[in-house]
């Protein structure tokens, strides 16, 4: 078996959220209006995730596949980012490089803490590393990789209690309609996707002249991520 075929066409909740007013509603993430909650087990989440780390329907990838994903049906925090790096693709911990260093302090997270899967999960757009475009930046996350495994992923974390879409890929792919505004623009109405999503850019060292000249973020955003963060993991 690729690891890829067991659950590509189980269709159990819907695809990307699509927005219609500023207040989020949290059946998104598990279904449409017509659909009832999936049920499912830890054994049937141990599977799953089993098949999730032996994919490899992206087998051209120039470091191989390697997908990497963190967490157990308990958790209470959810963080979807992009795709791993290649420290990650190494070592197998997502965010352990220095955007993850700089993550943990937007939440006002330790390592230890972060790294409980018994209360953070964490998934890519894409679960493997994609490699880098002519410029040596990194690829996009893979396209097939989200609408392949989110939508049997997300019905086993039913704690949520705070989703962070981190960086544009994750933002544009869960929230589509911020495709037609700048990444700033969207941003700056982090407020409106509370209380159920936290809306962040990704804490690259890319972003670092942007939080300077947004003052806003550390001012008003951090505080209140924090907040929340704290009051999701109880």
């Amino acid at each position: 078996m690729s690891g890829c075929t067991a659950y590509a066409a189980t269709n159990l909740v819907s695809g990307p959220r699509q927005v219609n007013s500023a207040a989020p509603n949290t059946a998104w993430w598990y279904s449409t209006p017509m659909q009832p909650r999936p049920t499912v087990s830890p054994a049937s989440f141990d599977r799953l995730m089993a098949e999730i780390r032996g994919c490899n329907r992206c087998g051209g990838l120039p470091l191989g596949p390697k997908p990497v994903v963190r967490g157990r049906p308990t958790a209470r925090l959810l963080i979807v980012s992009q795709a791993p790096g290649t420290r990650v693709h190494e070592t197998g911990l997502s965010f352990n490089d220095r955007s993850g260093d700089r993550l943990r302090l937007w939440l006002g997270l330790d390592r230890d803490t972060f790294y409980d899967e018994r209360r953070v999960a964490i998934m890519g757009v894409g679960f493997c590393y994609p490699g880098r475009d002519a410029r040596g930046g990194d690829l996009p996350p893979r396209p097939e990789c989200a609408p392949l495994w989110h939508p049997v992923l997300r019905p086993h974390f039913r704690e949520i209690g705070l989703t962070l879409l981190v960086g544009s890929h994750a933002i544009r792919y869960y929230l589509p309609e911020s495709r037609r505004q700048s990444m700033t623009a969207v941003l700056a109405r982090w407020r409106d996707y509370l209380p159920d999503i936290f809306v962040l850019p990704h804490p690259s060292w890319r972003t670092t002249a942007w939080e300077r000249t947004n003052p806003w973020f550390a001012a008003e955003v951090l505080p209140a991520l924090r907040a929340a963060v704290a009051s999701a993991l109880g």
